[in-house]
């Protein structure tokens, strides 16, 4: 074969995979141009590199996905030696707040009592505890703390300021923010073990895996079974029916062993709870689709 049937080859085999991506853009677009919400996404394949983004510098407020970067955040002092996955915290019956999400509360309503770290970390990063997370924060040093840690992973784009408590006042579930790009970002530093030693990413990812939230967003739009190691978040609404955002953040394993990311947040949403989630499920399940053809 000559070097112009090569260079031929090349160029065509380039241009269908580049179709292929353009096709991915639009299914995309097609997916989100009439919801009534500001949709970002960024898609990257771990192992091939392929990368597509829509509003991917979008700054979006986080909501529960900042139970990621919190659970790094406890996990790298773990690293360090100065925390203990088997190391009791005593729980207070006061750090128990009421009208919020707590399966914690809900399994000790009383309080008073020591949980493991171990056990900590699975209700607030599985099961999205809202009490959990807040102990998290002050167990190692505050937002402040959080925050330091992330800018350090080389991601920019990260803002926390307030805990779930702080959430309460809705004009506070617009200060912790990201973009999906960031997210991206930071999820293929996490799974790639630069962010956190070889157990302690191993056991981040696991519990993620675990989460027991969302089974209707992301997870829907993907086969059962499918490996899903991700993080949830989605507000309230008020009088008008204004969701401030919606999200889901998560690393796929593909049928071949491979691996892509897909970070998802909606934003500004009027859109119905169950119509918002069937978004993210469609956007997986075209994800998806993309991926396994590809290979």
């Amino acid at each position: 074969m000559n070097r112009i049937s090569v260079l031929l080859i090349s160029f065509l085999s380039f241009q269908a995979f580049s179709q292929t991506t353009l096709d991915l853009r639009q299914q995309l677009n097609q997916i989100i141009a009439t919801k009534n919400a500001t949709v970002g996404i960024s898609i990257k394949s771990i192992e091939d590199k392929d990368t597509l983004s829509i509003n991917g510098n979008l700054k979006a407020p986080m909501m529960s996905v900042f139970k990621f970067h919190i659970a790094l955040t406890v996990l790298n002092q773990v690293d360090q030696g100065k925390l203990s996955l088997d190391q009791k915290i005593f729980i207070k019956k006061k750090d128990l707040h009421e009208n919020t999400w707590s399966p914690m509360r809900e399994d000790y309503p009383e309080g008073n009592i020591d949980l493991t770290l171990d056990k900590l970390l699975r209700y607030t990063v599985s099961h999205s505890d809202n009490n959990g997370c807040d102990i998290l924060i002050d167990l190692v040093g505050g937002t402040k703390v959080v925050q330091k840690f992330i800018n350090k992973q080389g991601i920019k784009d990260f803002v926390i300021k307030v805990n779930e408590k702080q959430m309460e006042s809705w004009k506070n579930l617009y200060v912790n923010t990201t973009t999906p790009l960031a997210t991206t970002e930071l999820l293929e530093k996490f799974y790639k073990g630069e962010v956190l030693k070889e157990n302690t990413t191993q056991y981040l990812y696991q519990i993620m895996v675990e989460t027991s939230r969302g089974l209707t967003w992301m997870k829907a739009g993907l086969p059962e079974g499918t490996e899903l190691a991700h993080r949830t978040g989605i507000s309230g609404t008020n009088d008008n029916n204004l969701r401030v955002a919606m999200n889901d953040i998560g690393i796929v394993k593909l049928p071949n062993g491979k691996h892509f990311i897909l970070s998802v947040y909606l934003k500004e949403i009027t859109e119905s709870q169950q119509d918002t989630e069937k978004i993210i499920a469609d956007i997986a399940r075209t994800t998806w689709d993309y991926f396994t053809r590809k290979n």
